[in-house]
């Protein structure tokens, strides 16, 4: 899919940061062409100053989102969901976050759920950025336990994918 945005809006780089904005967020259009989060409208000003570009030109990328077929049912139905990683701590939940090798390979996500299944650790959230949007994807773990033993992080260490790990 990434792909076929990059194409879309290769002839202008402004609405292609809008277009990943939108995305890396959940952000949505609605029929009329505004930019929303799970139905709520938000301003084309507070976006376009997030990403230092005009409103217009978010007001353009919408617009045109909205023409091509394919990118409108996309964004009409895309939806944010909460990332509990960041009130963990005040849940009485742990944070694991795992950069593989190759974020494109196979088998990341149930490799690192079986570690925590073979634990007997229950599972609050899982969120895995997409390799083709973020800079530096990763696998964020979020974990009902407020405190996680030591060899759960040296099997996930172990595992052939991971790159690195951060507790």
């Amino acid at each position: 899919m990434w792909a076929d945005i990059s194409r879309e809006f290769a002839d202008s780089p402004s609405q292609g940061r809008v277009v990943r904005f939108l995305l890396e967020n959940g952000f949505g259009i609605n029929e009329e062409g505004r930019i929303v989060c799970n139905g709520i409208e938000i301003p084309a000003t507070h976006i376009g100053r997030a990403i230092e570009t005009d409103r217009r030109v978010v007001d353009a990328t919408a617009r045109r989102i909205l023409e091509n077929p394919d990118l409108r049912e996309v964004f009409l139905r895309m939806r944010a969901s909460p990332d509990l990683s960041r009130v963990a701590e005040a849940l009485g939940l742990s944070v694991i976050t795992l950069y593989p090798k190759d974020a494109h390979q196979k088998g990341i996500v149930g490799a690192a759920v079986k570690v925590l299944v073979d634990h007997d650790l229950s599972i609050r959230q899982i969120f895995v950025t997409d390799p083709y949007l973020a800079q530096d994807p990763k696998l964020v773990l979020i974990l009902d336990e407020p405190r996680i033993p030591a060899s759960v992080y040296e099997d996930l260490r172990a595992l052939p994918q991971v790159k690195r790990l951060i507790i």
